[in-house]
């Protein structure tokens, strides 16, 4: 295994960065955090004339048939600027779902126009017992005629209120195992009968409420198979976790440097407070825990780009890349003191995605325990 990145994505890396320092500042982030749409339509239609929305899809459907690496490599750069906007919603969750199992009519029609950028997308998953497990899906998509009737709840759905297309996760069938009778739909954002409402969260990261009353799709809609979507969903959700993976290793990085940088620079007793061995410690705490999720995190997108069984490793790198970047931002907030806590420093601004993207995809104890299910527990 070759961890190492490749020329291509090198510059990829780099082009990322300076593009997201000029056009996403923290006083954008800040703005967008206020912002009803949480992103600009100008940023989103420059992202897309890079080619990052089509960057993991085949050239086929528009896109420029990179691999999962590579989106976990901009990742990184996004979770490091903490860009705001539907782009992991629509990449992660939305297009690389229908890739993996929507029909080719359905790939023919929408993916080429996320690759352009003229699509937003989400996936609705969770509901108000708030599990990642099948037992947790309880909306109802019930046969009528040609269509389906969807009925139901999900929450912490992120950026439904600007989706054009949401993959619904439904229960259309009963049996012993929770695992069976869940299929996916393809959903207009604004069918009638859908209401959005964008909750209040510590990130400020437009995640909503979503009412399905009534809503009718043609069973044409179905992405997949019926009865059998929840092996789509397990891959999607591994997808999305070693992807968040790679937004908390970009986090964790900045607020590394931001508290060395401050360290070497703030002076207490007539020198700076990085000679104090008890700083010293607290960085190399930090940068054993930066350098450990990074290497967790690409070890498993690495198998899951090759199709290698990786379960473990997907629950192990998310397991501890979600505390590690809690622990590396509690850390710089000990060693900036007060003016880390105050509003005006960004040390919050990332403390507060450390602790939602803790919880995205499962947190901690809940991949602790698929490693242990892993290893025969």
């Amino acid at each position: 295994m070759d961890l190492s990145l490749t020329e291509e994505q090198e510059m990829l890396k780099k082009m990322a960065r300076d593009f997201l320092d000029r056009e996403a500042p923290k006083s954008y982030v800040r703005a967008m955090e206020e912002d009803e749409r949480g992103f600009t339509p100008e940023t989103w239609e420059k992202i897309a004339g890079l080619g990052w929305l089509g960057l993991a899809l085949p050239e086929k459907y528009g896109g420029s048939g990179g691999g999962f690496l590579d989106l976990c490599v901009l990742l990184e750069e996004m979770g490091r600027a903490l860009l705001p906007g539907p782009f992991f919603s629509t990449v992660l969750l939305g297009a690389c779902t229908l890739l993996e199992a929507g029909s080719e009519e359905q790939k023919k029609e929408i993916l080429p126009r996320v690759a352009r950028g003229e699509r937003i997308m989400t996936l609705a998953l969770t509901e108000p017992s708030a599990t990642w497990e099948a037992k947790g899906v309880h909306l109802k998509a019930k046969a009528k005629g040609a269509d389906y009737i969807l009925d139901g709840t999900k929450l912490f759905v992120p950026d439904a209120h600007v989706a054009d297309d949401i993959i619904v996760v439904a229960r259309t069938g009963r049996s012993a195992k929770p695992e069976n009778g869940v299929s996916l739909f393809l959903v207009s954002g604004k069918a009638p009968g859908i209401t959005h409402t964008v909750l209040k969260t510590i990130a400020s990261d437009k995640q909503c409420e979503v009412v399905f009353d009534g809503v009718a799709v043609p069973a044409r809609s179905l992405v997949g198979v019926l009865n059998k979507g929840w092996p789509v969903v397990e891959k999607t959700l591994q997808r999305a976790a070693v992807a968040k993976c790679a937004e908390m290793v970009g986090g964790a990085q900045r607020v590394l440097e931001m508290t060395v940088e401050y360290a070497k620079q703030r002076v207490q007793f007539g020198r700076p407070i990085g000679s104090f061995q008890a700083i010293q410690h607290y960085c190399a705490n930090m940068v054993t825990d930066v350098d450990g999720a990074r290497f967790v995190t690409y070890e498993a997108a690495w198998r899951l780009q090759e199709g290698l069984p990786c379960a473990k490793e997907v629950s192990m790198a998310k397991a501890w890349t979600s505390e590690a970047y809690r622990r590396v931002t509690a850390l710089g907030h000990q060693i900036h003191g007060g003016i880390g806590f105050t509003k005006e420093h960004d040390m919050q601004l990332y403390f507060r995605r450390a602790k939602a993207a803790e919880l995205a995809y499962g947190d901690a104890d809940f991949h602790r325990e698929r490693v242990a299910q892993q290893m025969g527990l």
